[in-house]
């Protein structure tokens, strides 16, 4: 089972959703960086369930343990290894399902690619295994601030058929997402997103969402073509988020729609460089980064366990009537926020130390 991400920066997680615990070894962290342990829990906390009345009430802290690859706050250029330990695990919320393939879960495809799964909770499909993802994804967020300054910005655009209209991408903040519980920075968008995630809450079902997200200060020359292009990096990035179903950057879906000429960003002379009039293309052409905003979308599902009875069948194909029980997200897209910017700083960072070795 391949669960490592990355050619130079290079991440593999570990742990399920219900073990002892999660974490992650990073390889290829560039020595000397000035690295605190609440770097990581800033990031951590954002992720971590039971942060509001929308979001699962499984009760963890999330609290990070550096094993190696740290000295006195330093980066030392070796294998860095984090863990966050299980501390609130109720594998019996599961018995009732050993026997059932969850709809719309792994646990079908689990089972009959390996012949076992991990049976209570997700396994390693569970959005539990992102903790790892988030910790290293500050990591290299940290990597990219100190050396190119770098900012990485996710939000709730969509919540259901909900829309927010557009933000500005120059200026939107982290602490403009998060004074909303579901951190879209539009209140008035927000009010009507809380509101709907607590109607299929209450009635025991879910909804699906849009986060957006924009890096500034990417400089130019980034991307490896033809077949690990920047944008194809970051696509394989987000669509292995637990959840997500789709990805566009740039213009997107809606560029399909468009004439040549009106899609085309004309090169114009703008603070002492080459730049672009408009940014259709998302920052990236032919798979390079071109010195403008990266932004993308990303589509996640309605959370698949729901409280409310389903007629499906077991493992051996008799008829059941399901209920899902355990703690889960009505909406997964408030906590899912730090995971796109995290998977986003870990291709960047991973396309930024590829490009160095070329020099």
């Amino acid at each position: 089972m391949s669960s490592s991400f990355g050619t130079l920066f290079k991440i593999t997680t570990f742990g399920e959703s219900h073990s002892a615990g999660v974490g992650v070894v990073v390889d290829g962290c560039p020595p000397g960086l000035v690295v605190h342990e609440s770097d990581i829990r800033k990031q951590l906390d954002r992720r971590k369930p039971g942060q509001s009345p929308i979001t699962t009430q499984r009760t963890e802290k999330d609290r990070i343990t550096f094993f190696s690859g740290l000295e006195a706050n330093r980066t030392l250029g070796t294998p860095l290894a984090m863990m966050v330990v299980n501390t609130d695990r109720r594998p019996g919320d599961y018995d009732d399902f050993r026997n059932v393939p969850r709809p719309s879960h792994a646990d079908f495809t689990y089972q009959v690619k390996y012949g076992i799964r991990a049976k209570s909770g997700g396994g390693r499909a569970s959005a539990r295994e992102t903790i790892g993802r988030v910790a290293a994804g500050a990591l290299a967020e940290k990597f990219l601030a100190d050396v190119w300054g770098i900012e990485i910005v996710a939000w709730v655009s969509a919540v259901g058929v909900i829309s927010c209209p557009d933000m500005d991408m120059e200026t939107v903040s982290r602490d403009q997402v998060d004074e909303s519980m579901v951190r879209c920075p539009e209140k008035e968008s927000s009010d009507k997103m809380i509101r709907a995630v607590e109607t299929v809450k209450a009635s025991g079902n879910s909804l699906g969402g849009v986060i957006s997200c924009v890096c500034r200060k990417v400089p130019a020359g980034w991307g490896e073509p033809v077949f690990d292009k920047a944008e194809a990096k970051l696509a394989q990035a987000m669509l292995s988020i637990p959840a997500a179903k789709g990805f566009e950057i740039g213009s997107g879906f809606s560029g399909s729609r468009m004439t040549g000429l009106d899609h085309n960003d004309l090169f114009v002379r703008k603070n002492g460089r080459l730049g672009t009039l408009t940014n259709r293309s998302g920052g990236i052409q032919g798979g390079i980064t071109n010195g403008e905003m990266i932004f993308f979308n990303v589509a996640f599902k309605p959370t698949a366990t729901i409280g409310i009875s389903q007629k499906t069948a077991d493992f051996d194909g008799n008829p059941v009537d399901l209920v899902g029980k355990g703690r889960h997200d009505p909406c997964v897209v408030p906590r899912a926020v730090p995971i796109v910017e995290s998977m986003a700083a870990l291709v960047l960072a991973d396309l930024a130390l590829l490009q160095k070795s070329r020099m």
